[in-house]
């Protein structure tokens, strides 16, 4: 029996013997090393990723306000007064004396007619009254001659009677001939059409050289129209409800009547984002429209700079309620929850609790909040994505929302 490295003859034994005896220490290398690092591993836990810190908000607390609640409807602009310019009388237009769309005043010249059918009238009634006065100076000779002679008994008492009867008359012819002639003056001067009021003119839809008519009873041709423009009207529409509702607050004693008192308006033009104009109620309609429900309402509105048109629409707010003491917060702090508003609200534990809430107007581009909200709250006013229910966020105090400081009255 051989041990290990003793070979035979031809080697082959030793070769085999030796290449077992280093993979065998090759083998108790490795497992050596292995229970190295497991020795290694077995004092030291597996380390775990860092848990992230809760997420920042920006909290604020509501703003305390007194604040008056305003109702808005939609309206249409119209002219205090608007006139349908038309001749009194017919004849061909002379010319044309103002500018389409200008601003005109009260007795300009807008239209002349041709004025010489009308002064031929006026000279003849002029000749026709010269004769009238002539016979009534003729009358009061033959009368008075009479009442000489009658005192003699040269004539009698009839041909007195006759010779009074004749002045009469001779009067009464006087006075139709100065009537004649102030129609026929008056003629002429109607053929000079000047603007009734002051106010913005239409185009002239008669040219010169055409014929018109006139008369008193509007079948006279139409020449143009002027609207004023300066104060102007804005007509709008309550619903029943609303008009309900401020006469509950005017029988309470919270809001007067737009009946008998001038309450004020603000009115916002197509293309703004806040009122431009103010103005007050002047007219409530005497009866509700039976076909819509609405009751027609009427503002005068100060149209200084005559940006306004007749025609033109507008949002017509109107105060809505007595003045109350309200929290408000921005608009983009207030989110939906299916049908409900809810705003997020951060407890002293700093985790994040939906608050549902009941919604009043804008005022300042702050929302008011009739319900739900607490004055000491800490509302999530930037970061609401970031926000979940039930977990905790890294609340950040912010500025007080735009409009007034939180917990002031202003």
């Amino acid at each position: 029996m051989r041990g290990p490295g003793m070979s035979g003859p031809d080697g082959s034994e030793q070769f085999a013997t030796t290449h077992d005896f280093v993979q065998s220490r090759t083998c108790a290398l490795a497992g050596l090393l292995v229970a190295a690092f497991a020795l290694s591993g077995c004092g030291q836990p597996t380390s775990q990723a860092a848990a992230p810190p809760p997420p920042p908000v920006t909290v604020a607390q509501p703003v305390k306000r007194t604040v008056t609640d305003w109702d808005e409807y939609t309206g249409r602009f119209e002219a205090v007064e608007e006139v349908q310019v038309r001749p009194r009388v017919g004849g061909f237009v002379n010319s044309v004396e103002f500018q389409d769309g200008a601003i005109v005043h009260q007795g300009d010249l807008l239209y002349v007619i041709d004025p010489r059918p009308f002064e031929a009238v006026a000279e003849q009634a002029d000749g026709q009254l010269s004769d009238a006065r002539a016979k009534v100076e003729l009358a009061k000779r033959e009368l008075d001659r009479g009442l000489n002679l009658v005192q003699t008994s040269a004539v009698s008492e009839q041909v007195v009677d006759q010779r009074r009867q004749a002045l009469q008359a001779a009067h009464a012819a006087e006075t139709q001939a100065e009537g004649a002639l102030k129609a026929a003056r008056l003629n002429i001067e109607f053929t000079h059409v000047t603007a009734p009021i002051t106010g913005r003119v239409s185009r002239h839809l008669v040219s010169p050289g055409n014929l018109v008519q006139g008369s008193d009873n509007g079948s006279s041709t139409l020449l143009t129209s002027i609207v004023t423009m300066d104060p102007i009207y804005i007509y709008f529409d309550m619903d029943e409800t609303a008009f309900m509702k401020y006469s509950k607050l005017w029988f309470e004693g919270k809001r007067p009547s737009s009946r008998d008192t001038a309450n004020p308006v603000q009115v916002t033009l197509a293309g703004e984002t806040k009122p431009s104009h103010e103005g007050s109620v002047n007219f409530l309609d005497n009866r509700l429209d039976v076909s819509t429900g609405t009751l027609r309402s009427r503002a005068v509105v100060k149209n200084t700079d005559l940006s306004i048109l007749p025609g033109q629409f507008g949002r017509v707010r109107l105060i809505g309620s007595a003045p109350y003491e309200a929290l408000l917060v921005p608009d983009a702090a207030v989110a939906t929850d299916q049908s409900r508003k809810i705003v997020f609200v951060v407890k002293s534990d700093d985790t994040v609790e939906a608050r549902p809430v009941v919604l009043g107007p804008l005022e300042d581009g702050l929302r008011v909040i009739r319900e739900g909200l607490k004055a000491e709250d800490r509302v999530i006013v930037n970061g609401i994505q970031r926000a979940r229910v039930g977990a905790k966020v890294t609340p950040q105090t912010a500025q007080a929302p735009a409009g007034g400081k939180a917990g002031d009255k202003s």
